[in-house]
Order: structure tokens, then C-alpha cells, then sequence
């Protein structure tokens, strides 16, 4: 049985059955478990976990009549109404940001992003290789070249003291993930991005009122990039936005993605006189989102109250690592990960280890894998563009560094990761997540041998 699954139909395996999603104590009570001698269900005893967990996305029929009356409006474009602005300017202020700009996705954030950072054909960009596919694919369809810092294996974010090796005269910018809504270690980043005059965009599309140190993520650096597709906490089946304090910044983004159109300082003797592509969020996406913000302060309250109970019970079970956040940071857990050492359980495999604990009623997937290997990348360096750009060594070199990964290739190999909808269920249903994780760890030896 294959384990590795795109987050997206992950979510949707996960999202079976229904459970009642109900404020939590705050209290981190260690629990005492009882089934640790229960036969595992991938050997044929009782799945720990039988009743399904809260569906994502979550539709209400109370918001059905705003976007209705948009829809009967015919006025469903950008530029035919106001609620695109309206949800701008809420955003902006949900994360206290100065300004906002709504996008198509949050693919388009980063492609907004990185061109008005002057990111162009030739140009190197230092972005972290545990991600999302299209943080890779934003930086190549600008014919620049994805440079990859290491992955911090206790964090699983940006090794800041992998940076400065990767810089060199044709580095612009840095692009930090904030993966599974966990915040990058911001400070040291930005220490080195102004020692060497680079851009710092965030990837903040998994980290919707994630905070770092008293900000938000999409606060922190230049620009921040968020997403809002189905699988995300704030949905709306596509969409994204821009964030930042600068207006000049913004105003520049706000004309690229309108086809190039003047707006605030950012103008022209006519009306398309920068470049730019059709990058635009439409009305009913916008009033689908302004309608979900009490939503998700609620919700992300109770992921991290949840996450932190897991934590606290997790990390005491041997081999099982959750990851560690920088100092006066909290997360929004778009997904909860944990570290899983094998050889803490009898040599039970990550694959095999996940099979058993999805065969208990507990959903969970490998993460990302090292995708840098996948051909991606092999075949935008072997593309005439790119070899019209870089030096035949430039591309040799730049291939044989993803083997220098080392802490994402751990990262990749050992990281167990829960969805997020499992962070909105009962305690009890929690209690099961532990329960499951500790029997499995209790017969670890029987499931390496009956499952090799």
C-alpha cells in the first residue's frame, strides 16, 4: 500500500464521518491509556478509532444568501463590485497587515510576489525544499532558479545557518516557508537578507494568523503570500492574497495582477503601461471568505489547544518527536507533524508504521517527499531557456546540490503527519490518536515481522 498522498486527496481521505466539534478544557492532563495490550486492527483486533472524524471543508447555509444575491447580480468580476476590496481591507486587518491584495490562488500570490521583487530570467532564488510543489513552480516560470537552503530537522522549516553558502552575485530573494502553519525562525533570516540587499517574500499559504514573536505571519517580511484553496482553513475553492506594509510594494503588485493597469503612485501617461497578467479574485470567492473570519479565530484556537495536548503527551512516547517552534511562536497546524524513529519501534518502517495507524481509525501521510528528484527540476535546467541563462557548470552544480540536503532527506524520511481536522475533535477522540500510537509501539515487533 503506497503512503505517499498529495495533501489535497489526504484531506479528503481524512474527512470521513462526522464528530461534534465542542469547546476543549485547556488543561494538559497526561491520560492513562488502557488498550496498550489490544491486539493492533492491521493484525485483526478492534480499531482504537471507529467514529469517523469532522468533514473539511464545512459549508453553512448561512452563507448561502450573500453569494447568492452576488451571483443572481452578474456582477462576479474584480472590477464589477466592491466585496473584493472589502475582503482586502478585513484581511489586512485580521493579521495586521498595512494592506492586502486578493489573487486568483495562492500559486498567483507568489508569481505577483516575486515579480514586483524584481525576481527575472537569470535570477536565484533561496527558498526551503519542504513545501508545497508551486513554491518551486512560482520561481521557475520566472526563469529563475529555486536554490534550496536545508531543512531543519527539529522544526521542519528553513536551516537560517544554511542560507549565506547558498548566495552568490545572481541571488535575489528569499522565499521562507511557514509549513503546516508553523513559523520560520524570522529573525535570523532577515538579519541575513539585509547583510546581502535580498528580498524576503513568505510563504505564508499554510499560515493564516500564524504569529512570530508578537506578528504575523505575512507581516515579516516584503511581501507574504497566502492561499485559500479548498484543503486550506479559510477557504473559498481558489484564491490567495498578498500581504505587506509597504503601499509602493502593493501598488505595484495591485497593477501587475490587473493586466498591467496604473493604480495609486504606480502609474503611467496610459492605462497599460507595465506588464502584467490577469491574476484577479472574483466577487462571490471574496464574500464566501469575509463570511468565514469568526470561523477561523474559533477554529485555530482550538487546533492549538489541541495540538498543545498532543504535544504534551506525544513526546513522552519514545521515537515520536513533535516538532519544535521558535521562541514566542504559535502555530496553526495546517497539518501536525511528529518525527517517527524506527528503531524506537522494533525497526517498524515510517510506511508501515502509518498503515497500521490509519488501520487504528487515525489518518496520517508521509508529508512531502524530496520532490527535487521527482523531474521537475531536471527538466527546466535541460530547457533551452535555462540553458540560455546559466553556465552548463552552473546547472551541473546546482543538480548535485540537492544531494547536500540532508536534513530534508531526514525531514522526508521520518516525518508522520496528522490533517488538521483531527485537531478539531473531542479530547477523547484525541485520547485515541495517543492510544493508537502507543499500541502500535507496544507491538511493534509482531507488526515489523507479520507486515515485512
Amino acid at each position: 500500500m503506497k503512503n505517499i498522498l498529495t495533501r489535497r486527496s489526504f484531506f479528503h481521505r481524512a474527512a470521513t464521518g462526522s464528530a461534534a466539534l465542542t469547546w476543549l478544557s485547556s488543561r494538559q492532563i497526561p491520560t492513562v491509556f488502557a488498550a496498550d495490550d489490544a491486539k493492533p486492527a492491521l493484525l485483526g483486533g478492534e480499531p482504537v478509532h471507529s467514529g469517523g472524524w469532522s468533514e473539511w471543508p464545512i459549508w453553512r447555509e448561512s452563507w448561502e444568501p450573500a453569494i447568492i444575491k452576488v451571483l443572481r447580480s452578474g456582477k462576479w468580476y474584480r472590477g464589477a463590485g466592491g466585496h473584493v476590496a472589502e475582503f482586502e481591507k478585513s484581511y489586512a486587518k485580521l493579521i495586521d497587515a498595512k494592506r492586502c491584495l486578493a489573487t486568483a490562488s495562492g500559486t498567483t500570490s507568489l508569481m505577483v510576489s516575486l515579480h514586483v521583487m524584481d525576481v527575472d530570467a537569470g535570477d536565484e532564488v533561496i527558498v526551503s525544499p519542504y513545501t508545497f510543489i508551486a513554491t518551486y513552480n512560482a520561481i521557475l516560470i520566472n526563469k529563475a532558479l529555486p536554490v534550496f537552503a536545508d531543512t531543519d530537522p527539529e522544526t521542519l522549516t528553513m536551516d537560517s545557518a544554511s542560507i549565506e553558502s547558498r548566495i552568490n552575485e545572481r541571488t535575489r530573494a528569499i522565499v521562507p516557508v511557514h509549513i503546516y502553519g508553523m513559523p520560520c525562525d524570522m529573525d535570523p533570516i532577515n538579519t541575513i537578507a539585509r547583510k546581502h540587499r535580498l528580498a524576503v517574500i513568505e510563504d505564508a499559504c499554510q499560515a493564516w494568523l500564524a504569529e512570530y514573536k508578537g506578528r504575523k505571519c505575512g507581516t515579516l517580511g516584503d511581501l507574504g503570500c497566502f492561499s485559500f484553496q479548498n484543503s486550506k482553513h479559510i477557504p473559498s475553492g481558489e484564491g490567495g492574497a498578498v500581504t505587506g506594509n509597504s503601499d509602493d510594494l502593493l501598488d505595484r503588485c495591485q497593477s501587475f495582477h490587473n493586466v498591467g493597469n496604473g493604480f495609486g503612485n504606480f502609474k503611467g501617461e496610459r492605462p497599460f503601461f507595465s506588464r502584467g497578467s490577469n491574476y484577479r479574485m472574483q466577487q462571490f470567492q471574496a464574500v464566501m471568505l469575509l463570511q468565514q473570519f469568526d470561523k477561523l479565530i474559533l477554529e485555530t484556537a482550538r487546533r492549538r489547544e489541541n495540538a498543545d495536548y498532543l504535544t504534551s503527551n506525544l513526546k513522552e512516547i519514545p521515537g515520536i518527536q513533535p516538532a519544535r517552534l521558535p521562541e514566542n511562536s504559535r502555530a496553526v497546524w495546517h497539518l501536525y507533524p511528529f518525527r517517527y524513529d524506527a528503531s524506537q519501534f522494533s525497526g517498524l518502517s515510517r510506511d508501515k508504521f502509518i498503515r497500521a495507524l490509519s488501520a487504528e481509525g487515525i489518518p496520517s501521510s508521509g508529508g512531502y517527499h524530496e520532490q527535487y528528484f521527482d523531474g521537475l527540476l531536471d527538466e527546466a535546467i535541460q530547457s533551452r531557456g535555462f540553458k540560455r541563462l546559466f553556465s552548463a557548470e552552473r546547472l551541473k552544480n546546482y543538480r548535485e546540490s540537492f544531494h547536500e540536503l540532508k536534513g530534508n532527506r531526514q525531514v522526508c524520511a521520518s516525518t508522520v503527519a496528522i490533517p488538521q481536522n483531527l485537531l478539531l475533535a473531542e479530547r477523547r477522540d484525541l485520547d485515541h490518536i495517543i492510544e493508537a500510537i502507543r499500541k502500535i509501539q507496544k507491538h511493534s515487533a509482531q507488526l515489523a515481522k507479520a507486515t515485512a
